[in-house]
C-alpha cells in the first residue's frame, strides 16, 4: 500500500510544467520571427545575393541584381579646352593625341596627315577607329609622335586616337574594345642573338 500511495506523487511530479511550456512555446515563435525576418523578398534563398541578405540582415534586391553596374559608362575625360587626351603606342613609336569636335582635320607634328603620312595606307589606318564609330570628319586630331618608322608611328597614332574617343564619349568604349582598337599590339621586332647574322637567320654556310 506504501508503494501505491507514492506513486500518484511520483506522476504528478513527471507531469510537464505549463510554464515551462509557455517558455518553448515562445522561444520557438521568435525563432520563426527571425527566420522570416532575414529572408528575402521571394521567401526562399535562390542565389548568393540572397544569403548575404540573409546573413546580414540588409534586405536583397531582389534577383541578385547590383545595385551599381560596374560596366555602366563613366563621365567623358575632357579637359578645360573641350579636349580628350590620350597616348598611344606601336612598335617604338609614342604618340600623344587630343581630339575635339571638328570638321575632320588632322595635325601631326605641327603638319597635314597626307603630307606626314603619304602613303594613303597609312592615313588608312588612322582614320579606322573614326570608320568604327561613325564619327568621319566629326573630330580635329591634334598629336605629336615620336620613336619608330612610319607604321609604327601611324599605329601609334591610331591607338591613341581610339583611347581619345573612348574618353570623350565612353558609350562608344564598347565598340572600340569589340574591334581591337584599344589593345596595345604588344608586336615588336625579336632582338638579335649572338652567333646568329639576325635573330634567327644564320651565317651562310661554307662547306669549305
Amino acid at each position: 500500500m506504501a508503494e501505491d500511495e507514492k506513486t500518484p506523487e511520483a506522476t504528478d511530479s513527471e507531469a510537464t510544467d505549463p510554464t515551462d511550456a509557455g517558455t518553448e512555446a515562445a522561444a520557438s515563435e521568435a525563432v520563426a520571427d527571425t527566420a522570416a525576418s532575414d529572408a528575402p523578398a521571394g521567401g526562399t534563398i535562390t542565389d548568393l545575393a540572397d544569403l548575404g541578405a540573409a546573413v546580414s540582415g540588409t534586405p536583397s534586391t531582389g534577383g541578385g541584381a547590383p545595385v551599381v553596374d560596374p560596366l555602366a559608362p563613366t563621365e567623358p575625360k575632357i579637359d578645360a579646352q573641350g579636349r580628350a587626351y590620350a597616348t598611344g603606342k606601336r612598335k617604338d613609336a609614342v604618340a600623344r593625341v587630343w581630339i575635339r569636335p571638328g570638321s575632320g582635320k588632322f595635325t601631326i607634328n605641327n603638319r597635314t596627315d597626307d603630307v606626314y603620312f603619304a602613303r594613303p595606307v597609312l592615313r588608312m589606318v588612322i582614320n579606322q577607329p573614326f570608320a568604327a564609330v561613325a564619327r568621319e570628319k566629326q573630330y580635329d586630331v591634334v598629336c605629336t609622335v615620336k620613336g619608330g618608322g612610319l607604321s609604327g608611328q601611324a599605329g601609334a597614332v591610331r591607338h591613341g586616337i581610339s583611347q581619345a574617343i573612348a574618353h570623350f564619349e565612353p558609350s562608344l568604349r564598347t565598340t572600340l574594345k569589340r574591334g581591337g582598337f584599344l589593345t596595345r599590339d604588344a608586336r615588336v621586332v625579336e632582338r638579335k642573338k649572338y652567333g646568329k647574322a639576325k635573330a634567327r637567320r644564320s651565317f651562310q654556310f661554307s662547306k669549305r
